[in-house]
């Protein structure tokens, strides 16, 4: 069975029951978040053996991030539990009605964080170093880089070792808080040691200073592939080869973007893996994406295995046709 083992912090996550001002709220609905645990769950439901690898500290929000892993089918073999530090929080405060142009906010409270302590002598973890050893992929994210300079080296290591196989792919997910006052040149270096690279074209502005296919390309020359998730219009993958793919995205009826991307990310990486082309693994990564934005919170169900591969092998016609609302993908033609 093809293995997969994602590297990063996951948080508690608290957010007001009701959509007011955190200052106003009485109860806080309390989750998790976390984008390379988002990715694990996703390639679970994918069918692939997967883990994550990180630190949480010795306390309940911990102790909930890995039951909710087991839960998705995640392993969490490599998981260190510090009885030092504390897991990471994030307080998510909704959108107001009063002010719709405003959006929602996140308060981060992760500096110090058991995950932020991660660094070279992970690897000394005979569990970690084996998850790794027999990965066929690895996936790892630019926000893992920016939490501490000894998680900057972790990533650093894992990207210089011997390949042997195994395909390591960079989720850039730029978050601008992270990178204050920090060298965001280091989101251009890591991503060149990858093999696959993901990259949302807004992302690119602030990570790479263009948002230029050609210009992106020139700047990561060695990545197999570089996909670039326009929004909701297309993704594109570009090829070190010099082919380009580009998929456009299906007709959402959109309750929450939130977790969107990490869906992609699973579905086209889940698709790399068993072998597809660039074509059908972007389609993945959209119906995966698809169904996230249809339901409140990080991920949402897939179809079942006879409805999703309808989906995929559609044509070209029927897939441009494809409206997805509810969880539910519609189409004039039956697909």
């Amino acid at each position: 069975m093809l293995s997969a083992v994602c590297i990063g912090e996951t948080m508690a996550m608290l957010t007001p029951v009701q959509a007011v001002p955190l200052d106003l709220a009485t109860e806080l609905h309390f989750g998790i978040g976390g984008a390379e645990s988002n990715v694990a769950m996703g390639l679970a439901a994918m069918g692939l053996d997967t883990h994550w690898i990180s630190r949480v500290g010795h306390d309940g929000f911990g102790t909930r991030i890995l039951h909710d892993l087991q839960d998705h089918g995640v392993g969490i073999s490599g998981v260190e539990v510090d009885a030092g530090r504390p897991t990471g929080l994030y307080v998510k405060v909704p959108a107001q009605d009063s002010d719709p142009d405003g959006g929602s906010s996140v308060l981060y409270y992760r500096q110090g964080s058991a995950a932020s302590a991660m660094g070279r002598e992970t690897l000394a973890n005979t569990a970690v170093s084996s998850l790794l050893e027999n990965a066929s992929l690895i996936h790892l994210s630019g926000i893992t880089a920016a939490l501490s300079p000894e998680c900057l080296s972790l990533l650093e290591a894992i990207l210089t070792e011997p390949r042997n196989g195994r395909t390591i792919s960079f989720d850039v997910n730029w978050r601008e808080a992270l990178w204050a006052g920090q060298d965001r040149a280091v989101l251009k270096r890591l991503a060149n040691l990858a093999d696959v690279v993901l990259v949302g074209k807004d992302e690119a502005e602030h990570a790479f200073g263009t948002t230029d296919e050609s210009e992106l390309r020139r700047l990561m020359p060695d990545p197999e592939v570089l996909v670039i998730k326009n929004e909701a219009i297309s993704a594109i993958s570009l090829n070190r080869s010099g082919s380009r793919e580009e998929v456009p995205a299906l007709s959402v009826a959109v309750v929450e973007p939130v977790g969107a991307g990490d869906s992609f990310a699973a579905g086209y990486l889940s698709g790399v893996l068993f072998g597809l082309g660039q074509k059908e693994s972007l389609r993945r990564g959209h119906v995966a994406a698809a169904c996230t934005l249809t339901v409140h919170g990080d991920r949402g169900p897939l179809p079942d295995a006879e409805q999703l591969a309808a989906i995929l092998d559609s044509s070209d016609d029927v897939w441009a046709a494809i409206h997805v609302e509810d969880g539910q993908f519609n189409t004039g033609t039956g697909a």
